[in-house]
């Protein structure tokens, strides 16, 4: 399955594509006449936490960097060819250059990403890795250009390798690229899916990286909830990969339902921006939920990823980069989280379609106020309260179980997520398939889209296309009822 992501392609696609286009042929990265720059000596990183930013070729600027806040850059993005090349970019190119003396006058490292969304075309990467004489000059182009460069290692950004010969290539190419890389003390990562679709990634592969870069974006709308990036560092927990080399991945723009939007630019149309996760129907992360995000990758994970670093301000009261930095420091301004726990209703009760449910909630700060309470039925948000006591009404619209959790924000801007309740809606829709249309496998289907497949109802939780309903528990479908 392929997810098409907005940041990497329809916002950044054309200016990409204008770069790939004026190259031509192998690059100058394999050109010999080029004197390899002097390797980074420097091992300790300024952060003990992993803050891993991307940078694309195509935006930003170098000195603008917040350097001393981030450990890893990742340069966006090279581009691979069937036979084995790489394209787009060289090693002596004087913007990447220029980031990379910044980036090692600090003792941060700097990597360079291959692949990316491609259109969704991963056809390259498919055939080359499918070779061993394909895979063997790639590893040899990558490892040149890393040389020549004076690049920290590589990252592989390929959108998506998928379960069965894909995968095992997959495998064959971290293991042989891993190999090369880190004999000569250079570093492999990769970025990989959020909570789903990732029997691309063979678990033989997790040895071979020295961690894997999460995308807990871009998956249905709203696209990045906190309630994504818990489901997303257990999945890849789960399936075996060490907490430190699992480094949550955070997005520092927004989506509507057909745009997509930078952190700076909603900050430029609503001053309130930082304070909340939507500006009308764009969703992205706030400085709370950054935040929020930033403890749940420092303690459950290996770090944080961002996509990408150009898009936030240059505002230290505003920036998402910043807010980042003072929870890996510990440095919020000795700011405590808040406690919060759900109150109402109680765990395991059941409803009928159209009830009207209260969800009250206790929250306190030790060292301030409670600026909102938010109210959550799965990843959906269902309703704030500003005010104590913390109380919302529901009313759903379509059977099914649903967990619902709240999260407190205080003043300074630090959140606290409650555990959760689980509840049961009967009736109306959840167990009626009249006039819902049957699973169609070339249907692409959105957060909350209903189909009927094997005589029973289905909600698609997130956007997906061409997966069967299942009742596979990180699958992008949700049981409603018999039909």
């Amino acid at each position: 399955m392929r997810i098409p992501l907005l940041s990497r392609s329809l916002a950044a696609g054309s200016a990409l594509l204008a770069t790939v286009l004026a190259c031509s042929g192998q690059p100058d990265p394999l050109d010999s006449s080029l004197e390899p720059l002097p390797t980074a000596t420097v091992e300790a990183q300024a952060l003990t936490t992993k803050v891993v930013g991307y940078f694309p070729t195509w935006q930003g600027d170098v000195n603008a960097i917040q350097y001393d806040k981030l450990s890893h850059i990742i340069y966006a993005f090279l581009l691979p060819t069937a036979q084995g090349g790489i394209t787009g970019l060289s090693p002596g190119d004087g913007r990447l250059q220029s980031l990379v003396q910044a980036a090692r006058a600090r003792n941060v490292k700097v990597l360079i990403a291959v692949g990316g969304w491609m259109d969704g075309n991963d056809a390259p990467f498919e055939q080359l890795a499918a070779n061993a004489g394909t895979r063997a000059t790639f590893v040899t182009n990558l490892v040149n250009f890393v040389d020549q460069a004076g690049l920290d290692g590589v990252d592989i950004d390929w959108e998506w390798p998928e379960a069965g010969a894909s995968a095992t290539n997959f495998g064959a190419l971290t293991r042989e690229l891993g190999a090369a890389l880190h004999a000569r003390g250079k570093l492999l990562t990769a970025a990989v899916v959020a909570s789903y679709g990732g029997e691309g990634i063979p678990t033989s592969s997790f040895s071979d990286v020295d961690f894997l870069n999460i995308m807990a974006y871009d998956a249905g709308y709203p696209h990045s909830t906190y309630d994504l990036a818990v489901q997303s560092l257990n999945y890849w927990k789960g399936r075996g990969l060490p907490q430190a080399k699992a480094v949550l991945g955070v997005p520092f723009y927004g989506r509507s339902q057909s745009s997509a939007y930078t952190y700076a630019q909603l900050v430029q149309m609503d001053a309130q921006a930082p304070n909340k996760d939507n500006v009308g129907d764009i969703y992205y992360n706030g400085i709370a939920t950054i935040q929020a995000k930033a403890r749940l990758g420092s303690q459950q994970g290996g770090g944080v990823m961002i996509w990408e670093i150009s898009q936030d301000t240059s505002n230290a009261s505003t920036s998402l980069l910043n807010a980042i930095y003072q929870v890996v420091q510990g440095n919020t301004g000795n700011n405590k989280p808040p406690a919060v726990n759900l109150t109402a209703p109680s765990a395991g009760a059941s409803y009928a379609v159209g009830s009207t449910i209260t969800l009250s909630a206790n929250a306190s700060d030790s060292d301030g106020t409670i600026a909102r309470v938010e109210f959550f039925a799965g990843s959906t948000k269902v309703g704030e309260d500003t005010t104590s006591p913390y109380s919302i009404t529901w009313k759903p619209g379509s059977g099914g179980s649903y967990a619902l959790t709240a999260r407190a924000t205080d003043n300074g801007g630090a959140a606290t997520v409650s555990g959760a309740i689980s509840v049961t809606i009967t009736g109306g829709t959840g167990g009626n398939c009249a006039g819902v249309p049957a699973w169609q496998s070339t249907q692409v289907y959105v957060k909350d889209d209903k189909a009927t497949h094997t005589g029973k109802l289905w909600r698609a939780k997130w956007w997906t296309q061409n997966e069967a309903p299942s009742g596979a528990e990180w699958g992008p479908w949700e049981l409603l009822g018999g039909c």
